[in-house]
Protein backbone atom coordinates (compact mmCIF):
# COMPACT_ATOMS: atom_id res chain seq x y z
CA UNK A 1 0.00 0.00 0.00
CA UNK A 2 1.14 3.76 -0.45
CA UNK A 3 0.11 5.96 2.33
CA UNK A 4 -0.30 9.19 2.73
CA UNK A 5 -0.57 11.16 6.23
CA UNK A 6 -1.25 14.60 6.18
CA UNK A 7 -0.10 17.11 9.20
CA UNK A 8 -1.90 20.00 10.82
CA UNK A 9 0.03 23.53 9.97
CA UNK A 10 0.45 24.27 13.84
CA UNK A 11 2.92 21.45 13.82
CA UNK A 12 4.94 23.27 11.63
CA UNK A 13 7.04 22.00 8.83
CA UNK A 14 8.07 18.52 8.78
CA UNK A 15 11.82 18.91 7.08
CA UNK A 16 13.42 19.96 10.18
CA UNK A 17 15.85 18.18 12.38
CA UNK A 18 13.65 17.55 15.76
CA UNK A 19 10.64 16.65 13.70
CA UNK A 20 12.53 14.50 11.43
CA UNK A 21 13.80 12.53 14.90
CA UNK A 22 10.38 12.23 16.11
CA UNK A 23 9.48 10.48 13.14
CA UNK A 24 11.81 8.46 13.44
CA UNK A 25 11.07 7.16 16.92
CA UNK A 26 7.56 6.59 16.11
CA UNK A 27 8.80 4.35 13.63
CA UNK A 28 10.23 1.95 15.90
CA UNK A 29 6.67 1.16 17.19
CA UNK A 30 5.94 -0.73 13.76
CA UNK A 31 9.01 -3.13 14.74
CA UNK A 32 7.18 -5.15 17.24
CA UNK A 33 4.47 -6.08 14.56
CA UNK A 34 4.71 -8.96 12.20
CA UNK A 35 1.61 -8.05 9.64
CA UNK A 36 2.86 -4.61 9.17
CA UNK A 37 5.58 -3.65 7.85
CA UNK A 38 6.89 0.18 6.73
CA UNK A 39 9.09 -0.44 3.43
CA UNK A 40 9.79 3.07 1.97
CA UNK A 41 9.33 6.19 3.40
CA UNK A 42 9.37 10.11 2.57
CA UNK A 43 9.02 13.38 4.79
CA UNK A 44 7.91 16.16 3.04
CA UNK A 45 6.96 19.99 4.63
CA UNK A 46 3.38 18.91 5.70
CA UNK A 47 2.68 15.32 4.63
CA UNK A 48 4.54 11.87 4.87
CA UNK A 49 4.55 9.26 2.16
CA UNK A 50 4.70 5.62 3.44
CA UNK A 51 4.64 2.21 1.24
CA UNK A 52 4.01 -0.81 3.77
CA UNK A 53 2.71 -4.21 3.48
CA UNK A 54 -0.47 -5.86 5.70
CA UNK A 55 -1.47 -8.79 5.72
CA UNK A 56 -4.83 -7.80 5.59
CA UNK A 57 -6.71 -4.75 6.43
CA UNK A 58 -6.89 -4.98 10.15
CA UNK A 59 -3.34 -5.06 10.12
CA UNK A 60 -2.73 -2.08 8.28
CA UNK A 61 -5.53 0.01 10.41
CA UNK A 62 -3.86 -1.29 13.30
CA UNK A 63 -0.36 -0.58 12.66
CA UNK A 64 -1.22 2.68 11.19
CA UNK A 65 -3.09 3.54 14.22
CA UNK A 66 0.36 2.70 16.68
CA UNK A 67 2.36 4.81 14.12
CA UNK A 68 0.19 8.38 13.91
CA UNK A 69 -0.33 7.84 17.89
CA UNK A 70 3.44 7.04 18.42
CA UNK A 71 3.92 10.10 16.25
CA UNK A 72 1.54 12.44 17.57
CA UNK A 73 3.58 12.06 21.02
CA UNK A 74 6.63 12.65 19.51
CA UNK A 75 6.09 15.58 17.42
CA UNK A 76 3.85 17.46 19.94
CA UNK A 77 7.25 17.09 22.03
CA UNK A 78 9.15 18.37 18.86
CA UNK A 79 7.34 21.48 18.87
CA UNK A 80 7.41 22.26 22.01
CA UNK A 81 11.16 22.10 21.70
CA UNK A 82 11.51 23.96 18.89
CA UNK A 83 9.76 26.75 20.49
CA UNK A 84 11.32 26.65 24.08
CA UNK A 85 8.63 25.28 26.09
CA UNK A 86 8.96 21.81 28.38
CA UNK A 87 5.23 21.29 28.34
CA UNK A 88 4.66 19.56 25.03
CA UNK A 89 2.28 20.48 22.73
CA UNK A 90 -1.54 19.34 23.05
CA UNK A 91 -4.38 18.70 20.34
CA UNK A 92 -4.32 17.23 16.91
CA UNK A 93 -1.40 16.67 14.17
CA UNK A 94 -3.39 14.45 11.65
CA UNK A 95 -5.91 16.47 11.19
CA UNK A 96 -7.94 13.58 8.67
CA UNK A 97 -7.33 9.36 8.32
CA UNK A 98 -5.15 8.59 6.03
CA UNK A 99 -4.87 8.06 2.41
CA UNK A 100 -4.34 4.49 1.22
CA UNK A 101 -3.61 3.34 -2.08
CA UNK A 102 -3.49 -0.52 -2.98
CA UNK A 103 -0.34 -1.44 -5.51
CA UNK A 104 -1.46 -4.70 -7.05
CA UNK A 105 1.37 -4.35 -10.44
CA UNK A 106 5.04 -4.22 -10.86
CA UNK A 107 4.97 -1.00 -13.23
CA UNK A 108 2.49 0.12 -10.45
CA UNK A 109 4.74 -0.54 -7.95
CA UNK A 110 7.64 0.68 -9.05
CA UNK A 111 6.10 3.88 -9.86
CA UNK A 112 5.24 4.36 -6.44
CA UNK A 113 8.82 3.60 -5.01
CA UNK A 114 10.48 6.33 -7.25
CA UNK A 115 7.51 8.77 -6.44
CA UNK A 116 8.06 8.35 -2.67
CA UNK A 117 11.35 8.29 -2.13
CA UNK A 118 12.34 11.34 -5.17
CA UNK A 119 9.10 13.10 -3.73
CA UNK A 120 11.35 15.96 -2.67
CA UNK A 121 12.02 16.63 -6.10
CA UNK A 122 8.64 16.94 -7.05
CA UNK A 123 8.09 19.91 -4.41
CA UNK A 124 11.35 21.32 -5.52
CA UNK A 125 13.01 20.33 -2.23
CA UNK A 126 16.16 19.33 -3.88
CA UNK A 127 17.25 23.20 -4.83
CA UNK A 128 17.47 24.15 -1.10
CA UNK A 129 19.86 24.11 1.84
CA UNK A 130 21.98 21.31 2.01
CA UNK A 131 20.00 19.06 -0.33
CA UNK A 132 21.51 21.31 -3.12
CA UNK A 133 24.73 20.99 -2.71
CA UNK A 134 25.73 17.72 -1.05
CA UNK A 135 22.82 14.88 -1.59
CA UNK A 136 21.33 13.15 -5.04
CA UNK A 137 19.32 11.31 -2.40
CA UNK A 138 16.82 13.26 0.12
CA UNK A 139 18.14 12.75 2.96
CA UNK A 140 14.60 12.62 4.64
CA UNK A 141 13.54 9.52 2.95
CA UNK A 142 14.64 6.06 3.75
CA UNK A 143 16.58 5.91 -0.07
CA UNK A 144 19.99 5.89 1.60
CA UNK A 145 19.68 2.72 2.55
CA UNK A 146 17.19 1.34 -1.02
CA UNK A 147 19.19 -0.91 -2.88
CA UNK A 148 17.24 -0.20 -6.51
CA UNK A 149 18.80 2.74 -7.95
CA UNK A 150 20.36 3.03 -10.81
CA UNK A 151 22.98 4.98 -9.92
CA UNK A 152 23.29 6.01 -6.23
CA UNK A 153 25.21 8.98 -6.57
CA UNK A 154 26.72 11.20 -3.60
CA UNK A 155 25.17 11.41 -0.16
CA UNK A 156 27.29 12.83 2.55
CA UNK A 157 25.26 12.81 6.04
CA UNK A 158 25.28 15.68 8.13
CA UNK A 159 27.03 15.35 10.95
CA UNK A 160 24.91 12.84 13.91
CA UNK A 161 23.09 11.81 10.58
CA UNK A 162 20.86 8.58 11.31
CA UNK A 163 18.50 7.09 8.57
CA UNK A 164 15.07 6.08 8.62
CA UNK A 165 14.17 2.50 10.16
CA UNK A 166 12.45 1.36 7.41
CA UNK A 167 12.03 -3.05 7.12
CA UNK A 168 13.06 -4.98 4.31
CA UNK A 169 9.73 -6.22 1.91
CA UNK A 170 8.61 -9.96 2.23
CA UNK A 171 5.83 -9.60 -0.78
CA UNK A 172 6.82 -10.09 -4.13
CA UNK A 173 5.78 -7.15 -5.69
CA UNK A 174 8.36 -5.21 -3.40
CA UNK A 175 11.32 -7.41 -3.70
CA UNK A 176 11.57 -8.96 -6.50
CA UNK A 177 8.43 -7.88 -9.28
CA UNK A 178 8.91 -4.13 -9.60
CA UNK A 179 12.51 -4.61 -11.01
CA UNK A 180 10.90 -5.88 -13.94
CA UNK A 181 10.82 -2.10 -15.06
CA UNK A 182 14.25 -1.04 -14.27
CA UNK A 183 16.17 0.69 -11.16
CA UNK A 184 14.95 4.19 -10.38
CA UNK A 185 17.32 7.09 -11.04
CA UNK A 186 17.59 8.84 -8.43
CA UNK A 187 17.40 12.51 -9.89
CA UNK A 188 13.96 11.03 -12.06
CA UNK A 189 11.29 13.38 -10.83
CA UNK A 190 8.12 11.90 -10.89
CA UNK A 191 4.64 12.84 -12.02
CA UNK A 192 1.00 12.52 -10.13
CA UNK A 193 0.59 9.42 -9.46
CA UNK A 194 -2.46 7.35 -11.21
CA UNK A 195 -4.95 8.43 -8.50
CA UNK A 196 -4.41 12.10 -9.11
CA UNK A 197 -2.35 12.82 -5.84
CA UNK A 198 -1.13 16.42 -5.53
CA UNK A 199 1.05 15.39 -3.10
Amino acid sequence: MHVTLRVVKEVGGLRRRRAYKAIRRALLTSFVRTDFRVVHMSIQREHIHLICEADDARALGLGMRGLEISAAKHLNAAVASDRGKTVPRRGTVFPERYHVEQLRSPRQVRHAIAYVLNNWRRHREDLAGFAQSRAAIDPYASGVRFDGWKRKGPFIPPEGYLPLQTVYPQTWLLTVGWRMHGPIDPREVPGPLVGGSKH
